[in-house]
């Protein structure tokens, strides 16, 4: 398998994107390709160049070699999956209740929310929706961030810790689409200051992230599921030639759909042509929970007072712990949860003795749970680490 580190031929041996590596041409000849179920033996399907799996099959399988896999398709292949029983349904239900919940609230607030590419009002979007549902709900942000299914694709692309963080979106019926689009980081720069990024930034913004997207309800083709444009992420020029008419005509001609179910998930390399389409439905209220999942080297476009967080949550996490829930949930949890990362810090105060970096908030929260210490101990853990991050 290659490296994730694609680029177009033209691209490839110039130090900034030119204008000739913006060629239709060449983005065609990229994009317009089968998928081979064969180059992937732990996938059930490929359905319009899409690879979908099973949350049974990838679980039951060698967990290496479905990662492997996993890069293979983010990096060189189509770029993008569906997980068909990613989340439960109990455990989906519980946590659309409470967005919804959280959604209710922000109304009556009069704080309607507006998103990238939609007016408040037009849709329903809940910012911050990872802290909101820890502080709301815990045990229901414990149960749903310790799926493993979100877990093993997230240590696939960007390692054994992440930045979760996630937004709720609802499409009513007439809902508009979205115009195509790469994601987070370049893909949120201004065209005309895309070109002074040199060609190596292009192609490293796509391994800073992953996006992905819970089903929170059926998601039939009428409904408005996103549209995607398979094996489009490994154009060099992309974050530039999005912009321009002659690619988005491309992408209306080409883009498929997938449907889902509640409970599928979806995930994809960020520089993959991608836009939510336009629910023609008369009935259905598309709830999505949009993920994504950041490179703990990395910044990610939401901040979070991962700290409240951790508080919140860790009496649900030590319920799970005496319920016998599998060591790997929690810890999945905990990494959704706190920042797994030690840096930025005071290092005259927050000394790294004895090691290479200073303790985590996540090496502190597993250390709590795996010496039993109550809440109150972790939270002067807590407490402690923050002073010696102090500048």
């Amino acid at each position: 398998m290659s490296t994730p580190f694609v680029t177009s031929s033209t691209a490839a041996g110039h130090a900034w994107i030119e204008e000739a590596d913006c060629s239709l041409d060449d983005f065609r000849g990229q994009v317009l390709r089968p998928t081979a179920l064969a180059d992937y033996p732990h996938a059930n399907d490929v359905r319009s160049g899409v690879l979908v799996y099973t949350a049974a099959g990838i679980a039951n399988a060698e967990r290496r070699a479905v990662q492997a896999e996993l890069i293979h398709a983010f990096a060189d292949g189509p770029g993008v999956i569906v997980i068909e029983g990613a989340f439960e349904d109990d455990v989906v239900d519980a946590a659309s209740e409470a967005f919804r919940d959280l959604i209710r609230a922000q109304r009556a607030a009069g704080g309607a929310a507006g998103d990238h590419f939609g007016k408040p009002g037009a849709n329903d979007r809940l910012w911050n929706a990872a802290q909101k549902l820890a502080l709301h709900s815990p045990a229901v942000f414990a149960h749903y961030y310790a799926n493993d299914a979100l877990a093993m694709v997230s240590q696939a692309w960007l390692g054994p810790v992440y930045q979760v963080t996630s937004q709720v979106n609802v499409v009513n019926p007439g809902g508009a689409a979205q115009v195509p689009h790469r994601d987070y980081h370049l893909g949120f720069v201004n065209e005309d200051q895309l070109g002074a990024y040199p060609t190596h930034m292009h192609r490293m913004s796509a391994v800073l992230t992953l996006q992905g997207a819970v089903a929170h309800c059926d998601m039939p083709i009428e409904s408005g599921p996103t549209m995607l444009v398979p094996h489009s992420q490994k154009f060099a020029a992309g974050y530039i030639a999005f912009y321009r008419p002659e690619f988005i005509e491309f992408f209306a001609e080409h883009q498929v759909q997938i449907p889902l179910r509640k409970g599928d998930a979806v995930f994809f390399n960020p520089a993959l042509y991608h836009a939510a389409g336009t629910n023609k439905s008369t009935d259905i209220k598309r709830m999505a929970n949009l993920l994504q999942v950041s490179s703990p080297f990395g910044r990610a476009m939401e901040s979070l007072d991962r700290g409240a967080m951790i508080r919140a949550v860790y009496p649900s996490l030590q319920a799970m712990q005496a319920a016998g829930r599998p060591t790997q949930d929690i810890r999945n949890a905990v990494v959704a949860t706190a920042e797994g990362y030690p840096f930025p810090t005071n290092l005259d105060r927050d000394q790294p003795i004895g090691s290479l970096a200073p303790a985590s908030q996540v090496d502190t929260v597993l250390a709590a749970l795996a010496a039993k210490q109550t809440a109150e101990q972790l939270d002067a853990a807590l407490r402690g680490q923050d002073e010696r991050r102090i500048p």
